[in-house]
C-alpha cells in the first residue's frame, strides 16, 4: 500500500533524511521509532505530500504522491498532527467535518454521504457524545481522538499518526492505540511515529528504526528492538526482555554505572522476582533464581535473560532435588535476594545465603512473605545493584556448579 524508496530531504545545509527505504503492507500498522530529531515527522510530511523531497519517491497504492494534487493525495492519505491546538474555536462536529474537504469542490456543500462519514467517524472514535462541545473545552486525550475522527472522516486507505500518544496518560495512550489496531483489523493501513518503544513494540506489526535521518533497522519489533540496535540508534544501554503475556520486547533503559561483579541468587516469584532479575542482570551480575514454578514470571524472565532457573511443575511444591540445587546455588552466591512470595519450601534456600537482601515491592508480595527473621536489609528495587556492589569480594567455592549448567524441571 505504501512504498518509500531512497528518500532524501535537506533543509538548507542540513541533511534530514538520507536514503530512507521501507514499505508498508496493506492492513498493517508500522511504527516509526527513534531518538528526537531522527526524521520521523519529516518522513510523515513527505508521505503526506506536504514536503517535497530532494530525492526518492513515495508511492501510495502504486501511484507516486508527487504526481497528484493535494486534494487527490487527501483522498489517499489522512493524518493526525503532534499538537492538538486549532486556530479557531470550532465544535467537535465542525472539526471532524474538515475531514471531508478532499471530497468536496470549492463551492460544494456536504451531502448525505459526507454527513454519514462524519457521524461514523465520530462514533468510531467515541467522540460523538460531545459533538456540539467546543474543541477547546476538551482534555488532551479527547482532542487527540477528535483529530483522529477527522482523519477517519477522510475515508482514506492510509492513515498517518504523528506521536499519537504524546502527552497522554497511559489509559488514553492505550485506548488510542487499541482504536488504531481495530482500524487496521478492518483493512486500514497505518504508519505511526511513536516515542514510547514499549507501546510501539506491543501494538505495531513492524517497526522502522530511524537515527540521524537513516534507517538503522526494520522488521518485526523483536528483530528491531535489540540492545545492539538501540545502542547504535540512541547511544544508550538497554536491557531487552519480553512484555508479560506477549512476545513483544520490553525495553528497560540502564543507567550508566560500573559493572557489578557479583554472583546473586534470587528467591521469590512473580513480577517482583522478575524485576529483580532484570535489574541485577542489567548491572552485569551473574544471576540464578529458584525454586520457582514453571511458567512463573520469574522463570520466564530468567529464560529471556539466559539465567539459570531451578523450577518445579506448577502447584507441585518444592521437591528435594530442586531444593538441593537451589541451596547449592545460594551457598555459592555472594548474596541471596528475596523478592516476591517465597513460601516455606524455599526457607532452606534463603537460609543458605551468607548475605540476604530483601527488595521493597510497593505492596506486592515481597520479603514479608519470607520465613520470619531470614531477611536482613531491605532496599528499593532501583538501589538493588548498588547494594549488591557494596558486598565483600566474591568468595571462591566449589559448592555449586557454574551458573548456566543444568537446572531441575
Amino acid at each position: 500500500m505504501l512504498d518509500v524508496a531512497d528518500l532524501s530531504v535537506t533543509f538548507g545545509d542540513q541533511r534530514v533524511l538520507s536514503g530512507v527505504d521501507f514499505d508498508v503492507e496493506r492492513g498493517t500498522l508500522v511504527g516509526l521509532v527513534g531518538p528526537n530529531g531522527a526524521g520521523k515527522t519529516t518522513v510523515l510530511r513527505t508521505v503526506k505530500g506536504t514536503l517535497e523531497p530532494d530525492g526518492g519517491t513515495v508511492r501510495v497504492d502504486g501511484e507516486p504522491v508527487a504526481d497528484r494534487s493535494a486534494k487527490a493525495v487527501g483522498r489517499l492519505v489522512a493524518s493526525t498532527p503532534q499538537g492538538t491546538d486549532l486556530s479557531f474555536d470550532f465544535t467537535v462536529r465542525q472539526t471532524v467535518e474538515m475531514g471531508r474537504t478532499p471530497h468536496l469542490g470549492r463551492f460544494d456543500r456536504m451531502g448525505e454521504c459526507d454527513h454519514t462519514a462524519v457521524e461514523t467517524a465520530m462514533e468510531r472514535a467515541s467522540v460523538d457524545r460531545f459533538a456540539d462541545r467546543p474543541f477547546t473545552s476538551l482534555s488532551g486525550g479527547e482532542r487527540q481522538r477528535v483529530l483522529l475522527a477527522r482523519a477517519l472522516a477522510q475515508e482514506t486507505p492510509v492513515l498517518l499518526l504523528d506521536e499519537p500518544t504524546a502527552n497522554l496518560d497511559i489509559n488514553h495512550a492505550v485506548r488510542t492505540l487499541e482504536l488504531v489496531r481495530s482500524l487496521v483489523a478492518d483493512g486500514k493501513t497505518a504508519v505511526a511515529a511513536i516515542h514510547d518503544l514499549n507501546l510501539a513494540a506491543r501494538y505495531c506489526d513492524e517497526l522502522v528504526l530511524l537515527a540521524d535521518g537513516a534507517v538503522r533497522a526494520a522488521g518485526r519489533p523483536s528483530d528491531v528492538l535489540t540492545s545492539d540496535t538501540l545502542r547504535d540508534a540512541f547511544d544508550a544501554e538497554t536491557l531487552v526482555t519480553t512484555q508479560p503475556g506477549t512476545d513483544a520486547p520490553l525495553v528497560t533503559p540502564l543507567a550508566e554505572r560500573e559493572a557489578v561483579d557479583r554472583q546473586v541468587h534470587v528467591v521469590g516469584t512473580g513480577a517482583p522476582a522478575a524485576d529483580a532479575l532484570a535489574s541485577l542482570v542489567g548491572a552485569d551480575c551473574r544471576v540464578s533464581v529458584g525454586v520457582v514454578p514453571a511458567g512463573d514470571a520469574a522463570a520466564e524472565r530468567a529464560a529471556d535473560l539466559d539465567c539459570e532457573a531451578v523450577t518445579v511443575p506448577a502447584f507441585a511444591g518444592v521437591d528435594d532435588t530442586a531444593r538441593e540445587r537451589a541451596v547449592a546455588l545460594a551457598r555459592a552466591a555472594d548474596a541471596v535476594v528475596v523478592a516476591g512470595a517465597v513460601g516455606d519450601g524455599n526457607a532452606p534456600v534463603v537460609e543458605a545465603g551468607r548475605v540476604r537482601l530483601g527488595v521493597e515491592t510497593d505492596g506486592r508480595d515481597g520479603p514479608d512473605d519470607a520465613p520470619s527473621g531470614l531477611v536482613g536489609d531491605t532496599v528499593p528495587l532501583a538501589a538493588l545493584p548498588a547494594a549488591v556492589a557494596t558486598l565483600p569480594p566474591p568468595v571462591e567455592t566449589d559448592a555449586a556448579a557454574p551458573l548456566g549448567q543444568s537446572s531441575t524441571d
